[in-house]
């Protein structure tokens, strides 16, 4: 692993922790948990395809963590990351990573993701190709560019849309060569709780982002704004799916979600109470395991209600 000038200060961490860590692993789920509902949902209209949700789930993963990668790359490249800031960033900073070689391994994910694309657009429909195209750009430009789409308000919207929806929407179409009503209806939980963990992020770091220039939503709005918004968000999320049970579009064992409810009322009662980022940074984590473990349990439902 090239380290830069710093290294000699860089603590003796082994190199596949520092890179595994680089991945930001407790990220990935907000790609593996969309294409495992779009095909969980893809099964009641057919049979599954395991090469092609294999792919998509591998390319999925490939794309999240170079764009992981690009974040830590532009965000020590504008001064944002130091030896101090929370979270499990700071590779470049804290272990002496060399800066190019981390946004060489970006593209070189990029470039994997991009030949599964390819088999599966060759599969499937080569329109896909212009999307997942748009998709890794909007991946780079989320942190990358003169406007980073990170630094705006809109950040919650292209990473809920793209890695949320998108990512269920065409896992679902490469199974059944079509788009549904149901399943787009399906895809609007996961496209906010993708989305909270944007803005929980945003919560946490409101003062390093603040000195830093950016304007993200948690800055626009304010902190206790920013809160109610991410609680908003929470509770449509599991209200979408109660309404799809009750109006009988789903099977009630969608219902499963609301074991994971105890989640984001425990981020949202650390981020009210925390003042620092430490203080509020397991309100970052229960808000990503919220999408991790509503997704998995919407998955199941949707599985159970195919079985039985």
């Amino acid at each position: 692993m090239q380290m830069h000038a710093n290294s000699e200060s860089a603590p003796n961490k082994p190199s596949w922790k520092v890179w595994w860590e680089l991945t930001r692993p407790h990220t990935l789920t907000a790609s593996f948990v969309p294409v495992l509902i779009g095909t969980a949902l893809a099964l009641h209209y057919g049979t599954i395809h395991i090469p092609l949700f294999l792919s998509m789930l591998l390319a999925c993963l490939l794309i999240q963590a170079a764009t992981n990668m690009f974040n830590e790359y532009y965000d020590f490249k504008r001064g944002i990351d130091t030896e101090h800031s929370v979270g499990i960033g700071g590779a470049i900073v804290r272990e002496g990573v060399a800066p190019k070689t981390v946004l060489t391994i970006a593209f070189c994910l990029y470039g994997l993701a991009m030949i599964l694309g390819l088999y599966i657009c060759n599969e499937t429909s080569w329109w896909l190709c212009l999307i997942g195209l748009i998709g890794m750009a909007v991946g780079y430009l989320y942190t990358g560019g003169p406007y980073p789409i990170s630094a705006t308000p809109f950040g919650e919207i292209f990473s809920g849309f793209f890695m949320g929806m998108l990512f269920i929407l065409i896992s679902f179409f490469i199974q059944t060569g079509d788009v549904t009503i149901l399943s787009i209806f399906i895809s609007l939980p996961i496209t906010l709780l993708v989305g909270a963990i944007l803005l929980s992020n945003s919560i946490r770091d409101i003062d390093e982002d603040t000195v830093g220039g950016r304007k993200t939503l948690a800055i626009v709005v304010g902190k206790k704004n920013a809160i109610l918004i991410l609680a908003a968000m929470f509770i449509i999320a599991y209200a979408i799916v109660a309404i799809l049970v009750i109006l009988q579009l789903e099977s009630p064992w969608l219902l499963l979600v609301f074991l994971s409810i105890a989640l984001p009322i425990k981020s949202i009662k650390i981020f009210s109470a925390g003042q620092t980022p430490k203080e509020m940074a397991p309100a970052m984590g229960a808000t990503a395991k919220t999408n991790t473990f509503f997704g998995f349990l919407l998955a199941l439902g949707l599985l159970i209600s195919y079985f039985i």
